[in-house]
């Protein structure tokens, strides 16, 4: 019981390091459903004489909840970052840039973007990461 407390406790704070048989230490996160599987092992095993308290299962259940809030404004902030650097790319359409490719500069006008988890500009039909760009003129 006390391991799966301290692993109930582990979670949303800095990663579990985990010892394999091996004794190799590999550094793990929790997420929401290891949290489910200890509360719900938890549940199963306690002892019937002394059951969890409330008090203590509101806790983990409140702690759940605040893990569950975290995970979604995580998500959010991800879609809301992608929809500025699209937005950013937008304002470079039209605009002459040079980027720094394999080492190569390479300067030309900016007459597409791509959107998504990789976004890419358009300079005279070929994609770039926007990540290269080393200079914007006029």
């Amino acid at each position: 019981m006390e391991i799966q407390e301290t692993l109930v406790n582990t979670v949303g704070s800095a990663p579990l390091e985990a010892t394999t048989s091996s004794n190799l230490v590999r550094p793990e996160t929790l997420g929401r459903d290891d949290f489910l599987r200890i509360l719900l092992t938890q549940l199963q095993n306690q002892d019937p004489i002394s059951p969890i308290e409330d008090r203590e299962f509101i806790a983990q259940l409140a702690q759940f909840s605040s893990l569950e809030q975290m995970t979604n404004l995580s998500r959010e902030f991800a879609s809301l970052s992608r929809h500025i650097n699209a937005g950013q790319l937008y304002q470079l359409l039209g605009k002459r840039v040079e980027l720094l490719v394999n080492n190569q500069p390479v300067t030309g006008t900016i007459s597409g973007v791509t959107t998504g988890s990789n976004p890419q500009i358009e300079i005279a039909g070929s994609y770039y990461n926007p990540e290269d760009i080393t200079k914007i003129m006029k």
